[in-house]
């Protein structure tokens, strides 16, 4: 992965950089003993000081993805040389379970990118469409899984539920843990993870449906579904939350939002652009 230093780490130490970027001591350490970090293809170490616009190259690591290529298109929505943003179909999952399984979002993506290396940043529910964010090197996974967990990186989402009025804006605040008698549900409970939903805004499309924005700050397995189900206004087309006959799950990833580790801009895209 090459770098272009931009103007916010002017000045700074690679060591400094990145520790400003929270890369982890692991990974840091790796770089520390890499012999094949250079600066404008020349060698350097972490101590060597970075200008705007220098070429800093970072090895790979031998750290490559497993999937297999299904030799299918992904829909591309932003790309760069760190990371991308693409698009979920309805119906695809996320990432196989099985390494032989060639018919995921991410056996799609690997065929797509031209990286040997694509990880997901994130997760989605199979029935969910929506935008997905991944990484194209391990060490700006490592960076954006750091971004998502303390809520750098801002998730929008659209549902449609069951609701005579639009819903108030308001904050979930509910932990979900495993539903031990459905073992592919999930439900609110005192023991589960803490998670946490925003609801933005809301207004009334029909006189029983109402369209939701919502921003998560936690990412567990279902969380929209669960949470408005919770709360009375499960989303129309929800097979496991919803008693719904059809899988026509009004649910999708409609925004991803965030500062760019890597440059001086923020990355802001819509599923509608």
């Amino acid at each position: 992965m090459q770098i272009t230093i931009p103007s916010k780490f002017e000045g700074q130490t690679i060591e400094e950089m990145f520790k400003s970027l929270h890369l982890p001591k692991k990974e840091l350490h790796l770089l520390r003993m890499s012999k094949e970090l250079t600066i404008n293809d020349e060698a350097c170490t972490l101590r060597d000081t970075v200008n705007a616009g220098d070429k800093l190259n970072i090895p790979l690591f031998d750290e490559t993805s497993q999937y297999v290529s299904s030799y299918r298109l992904a829909e591309i929505k932003y790309e760069d040389e760190y990371l991308a943003i693409v698009v979920k179909p309805k119906g695809v999952k996320t990432h196989p379970n099985d390494l032989k399984e060639a018919n995921t979002l991410m056996n799609h993506v690997i065929y797509t990118l031209d990286s040997d290396y694509a990880e997901p940043v994130h997760r989605l529910d199979q029935e969910t469409v929506g935008l997905l964010l991944v990484a194209k090197h391990p060490i700006a996974k490592k960076i954006l899984d750091r971004m998502l967990e303390d809520r750098e990186i801002t998730r929008t989402y659209k549902a449609q539920v069951d609701s005579l009025l639009p819903l108030k804006p308001q904050t979930i605040d509910m932990p979900i843990g495993k539903d031990k008698f459905h073992p592919n549900k999930r439900r609110v409970s005192p023991t589960g993870q803490r998670a946490i939903t925003h609801i933005l805004e809301s207004h009334m499309i029909d006189e029983h449906t109402a369209e939701v924005e919502l921003k998560l700050d936690t990412g567990r397995t279902h969380q929209i579904r669960v949470h408005l189900a919770e709360i009375g206004h499960p989303v129309v087309g929800d097979p496991l939350y919803n008693n719904s006959k059809l899988r026509k799950l009004k649910l999708h990833s409609y925004k991803i939002e965030f500062e760019h580790p890597f440059k001086d801009e923020m990355i802001s895209v819509t599923l509608d652009d």
